[in-house]
């Protein structure tokens, strides 16, 4: 299954978390594809941000408001009357879940009921996709990658609440929205790295604020594996899964992953030493030596079924994605109209994709 111009031309998406790194991004991306696009999300989280330094504003009508706010939510909805939904607000850190437990249980999962049950009465909406994340499975620290079928679970309060929304989808699809003919899917997506994130909390944007401040950057866990990829590699997934739906309705309604291939699941360490060689100043790194919160040491997914059934598979590899990243921020720093900046990378990457 290709991206289609012609399937998005003239859609009505609503996109919550459009103000969001990955929000942001596929704003753009269904901007592009001709959508007619709402979003809704709270103001952008950090200063700089994609939504501000992109002009985002300028190309993605929406209302800032809170996804825990059930009346704004159902307001919204009513109003736009969306044949898609994307649903990408969230409290999306876990060190930040640790400080805030509570707002992020109250986020992550009353955030998307309020959602669902906003859906629920409105006729016009066909597809609903809900992303979640890889950290949503049981870890059990072994060598093979999660599948879509393996339990889900989570030690850290973020991870816990991700696992929480896969369930609480899975009880609306059956006992809700299949009878009123909405497919409903979730997603879960490995690492992902990109331009115009600036999050605080994240490996990439730390990273850049340390080593462009001439600062050494304190790593909390080298020896950490995750899998890696471009930003733009999960949202062609996503974009794939919700036309699915819209095409191929229940068939397709289950849980799915968006992960790279094996070469692109490498320690923290070795992601910083890769992006080290790559950028053109000095590049130093610590390690921090007093305890952290815990976090999964070893993460990876199979991909198995985006590939088969969707046709889906990566195209940037870890060094594209790097390089990609630093391209874009580098094009930043040096004052380059950055919504055009993104537009291009994105048709770069739709031509790589041969759609």
């Amino acid at each position: 299954m290709a991206v289609s111009a012609a399937f998005w031309a003239g859609r009505r998406v609503l996109l919550t978390g459009h103000t969001g790194f990955k929000g942001g991004w596929l704003a753009l991306w269904l901007q592009e594809l001709g959508a007619e696009v709402c979003g809704y999300a709270l103001p952008a989280p950090a200063e700089p941000s994609l939504w501000q330094v992109a002009r985002l504003v300028e190309c993605v009508p929406g209302t800032l408001a809170d996804i825990r706010d059930a009346q704004r939510v159902a307001e919204a909805v009513t109003t736009f009357r969306p044949e898609i939904v994307l649903h990408l607000a969230a409290q999306p850190l876990v060190r930040e879940s640790y400080r805030a437990p509570a707002e992020t249980y109250a986020t992550n999962v009353m955030g998307t009921v309020n959602l669902l049950e906003a859906l629920r009465g409105c006729d016009s909406v066909r597809a609903v996709l809900v992303v979640t994340s890889d950290k949503c499975y049981e870890n059990r620290e072994w060598l093979w990658p999660y599948r879509e079928s393996d339990g889900l679970g989570g030690h850290d309060p973020y991870s816990s609440s991700k696992a929480c929304v896969e369930l609480l989808c899975a009880s609306w699809r059956e006992s809700f929205l299949r009878e009123s003919g909405i497919a409903l899917a979730t997603a879960r997506a490995g690492n992902v790295i990109g331009g115009g994130d600036w999050s605080a909390d994240r490996l990439l944007p730390d990273i850049l604020r340390a080593w462009q401040a001439g600062q050494s950057l304190t790593l909390r866990y080298p020896q950490a594996v995750r899998p890696w990829q471009h930003v733009l590699e999960p949202l062609h997934g996503y974009l794939c899964l919700a036309q699915a739906l819209v095409e191929q309705g229940e068939a397709v309604a289950s849980a799915w992953n968006f992960g790279p291939d094996s070469e692109g699941q490498v320690s923290v360490g070795e992601l910083v030493e890769r992006l080290a060689q790559r950028w053109p100043g000095e590049a130093r790194w610590s390690v921090e030596a007093s305890g952290q919160p815990h976090e999964a040491g070893l993460l990876a997914l199979d991909s198995s079924q985006a590939r088969v059934r969707l046709n889906w598979h990566p195209r940037w590899n870890l060094q594209q994605a790097i390089e990609r990243t630093l391209d874009w921020h580098q094009a930043w720093q040096a004052g380059e109209d950055m919504q055009t900046f993104s537009r291009a990378q994105i048709a770069a990457y739709q031509g790589e994709t041969h759609e």
